[in-house]
C-alpha cells in the first residue's frame, strides 16, 4: 500500500478537504505515479460545484492534469520505474476497436483522473501504465509546466488534427484563453495563419503575441457583423474558405452559435469546448456549403510526441500562461475561477 496526502470533494458546493488516501499495490497494468504538479481545469470546478457529475461516487480526489515520477509499477511495466511522465487526461483501455484504430480518446473504457478514478490533487496517483508518456524535456526545463499538456495543450493539439490543419490554412479560434490559446499557438506552429475571436481585451493583446496575426473583441457583437470582418480578413490574406478551419474552444453558447456562422463553402468546424446548453442551428447549411463539422475530445497519448517536441523547441511556449501554487491554496485557486479573477492557469505544487 502506498500512503498519500490528498484533497477530497466529499460534498458537491462545499471545500474540498485533506486526508489521508490509501492506494493498493499496482495491478501487472498499473502504476503509482508521485505527483510533482497537476494543473487546475474548468472541469475540476464543474465537478465540485455539481455542475457537472463525475463518475466515480464521492469522496472522490479531482485533478486530471499531472506530471510526476513513477515510483511503483505492475510486473508488465517494470521499465517505467523511476520515470517523469504525463500522466494523459484520458486513459484508454488499448485493447478495444477504437483504440487499435488511434482513437483511443473517445475508448468506451477510458479513465479520466478526477472523474474515473482518483486524480492528481494528491502526493501519489495509481493509474493504468500503457498511456503513461515518458517525459525528455531540456535541461532546465520546469517540467511542472508541462501538467498542463495532460489536458489544455494536448486537447488543442488533437483538435488540430481532426481538423487537419496544415501549411497555408486559417485558423479561426473562438476563445483563446486556455486551450484556445494554446491552440492558436500550435497552429502558428504547424504553419497556419491565426484569427482569435474574444470576449477579453487582455487575452486577445497576449495571444497577440504569441501567434494570431489579428484579433477581433466579440463581446456582445452580432454573430453575422463578426463573420463580415473575419472574411475581410480572409480574403485580404488570400486563403479560400476550404482551408478554413474553425475551432470553438470557449464552450459558451455565443462561441458555438459564431462558429457555425462562420462556417464556408468546404471549410472545417471543429467543437472544442464544451457546454450543457442548447442551440439552434440550420444543419442545411452543411449540406449547402458541402461543409464539415467535428468534434474533438481529450488526446489519444500516441499523438503526444509532436507537441511535446514544439515546445521543446520553443515553438509552443507554456510558462507565460501558468502560474505555480501550493495544493494547499486549492479551495482559494476554485473560488478564484469561479469568480473569473484568474488570469493564467493554476499549476498546483504538492511540495509547495
Amino acid at each position: 500500500m502506498t500512503a498519500a496526502e490528498a484533497w477530497f470533494l466529499r460534498s458537491f458546493g462545499e471545500d474540498l478537504t485533506p486526508g489521508p488516501l490509501q492506494l493498493a499495490p499496482p495491478g501487472p497494468d498499473e502504476a503509482v505515479v508521485r505527483v510533482e504538479a497537476c494543473g487546475m481545469c474548468h472541469t475540476d470546478l464543474g465537478f465540485a460545484s455539481g455542475s457537472v457529475q463525475p463518475k466515480h461516487e464521492l469522496p472522490l480526489v479531482l485533478g486530471h492534469e499531472v506530471v510526476g515520477t513513477v515510483v511503483e509499477t505492475g510486473d508488465a511495466f517494470a521499465s517505467l520505474q523511476g520515470a517523469r511522465v504525463i500522466v494523459p487526461a484520458v486513459l484508454p483501455c488499448g485493447q478495444c476497436a477504437l483504440c487499435a484504430a488511434g482513437r483511443g480518446n473517445a475508448c468506451n473504457h477510458q479513465q479520466m483522473p478526477g472523474n474515473d478514478i482518483h486524480g492528481g490533487f494528491s502526493s501519489h496517483m495509481l493509474v493504468r501504465a500503457a498511456p503513461l508518456v515518458r517525459l525528455d524535456a531540456p535541461d532546465g526545463m520546469d517540467t511542472r509546466a508541462l501538467s498542463v499538456v495532460a489536458d489544455a495543450v494536448s486537447t488543442a493539439y488533437q483538435a488540430a488534427l481532426r481538423a487537419t490543419l496544415g501549411e497555408g490554412d486559417a485558423a479561426i479560434v473562438i476563445g483563446s484563453g486556455g486551450v484556445g490559446g494554446y491552440l492558436v499557438q500550435i497552429a502558428r506552429a504547424l504553419g497556419a495563419r491565426v484569427v482569435a475571436c474574444d470576449v477579453s481585451d487582455d487575452r486577445l493583446a497576449g495571444i497577440a503575441d504569441y501567434g494570431a496575426s489579428a484579433t477581433f473583441n466579440v463581446g456582445g457583437r452580432n454573430a453575422r457583423d463578426v463573420r463580415k470582418d473575419v472574411q475581410a480578413t480572409l480574403r485580404q490574406w488570400d486563403v479560400p474558405s476550404l482551408r478554413w478551419k474553425i475551432f470553438e474552444c470557449s464552450g459558451t453558447t455565443a462561441g458555438q452559435e459564431l462558429a457555425y456562422t462562420l462556417v464556408g463553402r468546404a471549410s472545417t468546424l471543429a467543437v472544442v469546448g464544451y457546454t450543457f446548453e442548447k442551440i439552434s442551428l440550420r444543419l442545411s447549411n452543411l449540406m449547402a456549403f458541402d461543409a464539415t463539422v467535428v468534434g474533438s475530445w481529450g488526446c489519444p497519448p500516441e499523438a503526444y510526441g509532436p507537441v511535446l517536441e514544439m515546445i521543446y523547441a520553443g515553438d509552443v511556449v507554456l510558462e507565460p500562461f501558468i502560474e505555480y501554487a501550493p495544493l494547499s491554496t486549492i479551495n482559494t485557486q476554485l473560488r478564484a475561477m469561479a469568480a473569473h479573477t484568474l488570469t493564467r492557469g493554476v499549476v498546483l505544487d504538492p511540495a509547495l
